[in-house]
């Protein structure tokens, strides 16, 4: 086990006071990446204070070309209309970097009084795109052999209901 799931529920609460006390009485758009944030999502929601618009937004990357050059595009769904709004850009499970930073460069373009991003857990030795976080709870690291699961991530469909965070070995992934 990575983290308890008491471990959990004291970062999410410490995370929840730190973005209440930013944003005192401002309506707060939330932006949750599925599949792997509905869990992380849903307790830091119910431990805010102002009022919440909830979004979730499905995130998914094809392999396209471009004349002959091999390109990878990214597009989300739905569309939101954010202009204007502050926004909170939630993903469970930072690794690479590139879903958060191509979500926030797209909302960003949108004008949001202001946008800012909470992880749960960054994995900062699989970084591919420098993207900052505003609020996180957990750097883990040493995880580079293992698949995180529990508490909304999953590995094929599985996984996400564990109350705690643990890692799935590389040899177990294969076998199934």
């Amino acid at each position: 086990m990575i983290y308890t799931e008491q471990q959990i529920r004291r970062r999410v609460r410490g995370l929840a006071a730190q973005i209440n006390r930013a944003h005192p009485r401002k309506t707060l758009d939330i932006v949750g990446v599925k599949d792997d944030s509905f869990l992380f999502m849903a307790d830091l929601v119910r431990a805010l204070v102002m009022p919440v618009v909830c979004h979730f937004v499905n995130v998914r990357m094809y392999d396209a070309l471009v004349g002959e050059a091999p390109v990878r595009e990214i597009r989300y769904t739905p569309a939101l209309d954010l202009a204007g709004k502050d926004v909170l850009l939630v993903q469970c499970l930072l690794s690479t970097g590139v879903t958060l930073d191509f979500l926030h460069r797209h909302i960003s373009a949108q004008g949001p009084r202001s946008l800012r991003t909470v992880a749960l857990i960054e994995k900062p030795q699989e970084r591919k795109v420098d993207v900052v976080t505003d609020y996180l709870a957990f750097k883990s690291m040493g995880t580079e052999r293992h698949f995180l699961v529990g508490y909304g991530l999953g590995y094929r469909g599985l996984y996400r209901n564990l109350p705690c965070i643990a890692a799935l070995p590389l040899s177990e992934q294969a076998s199934r």
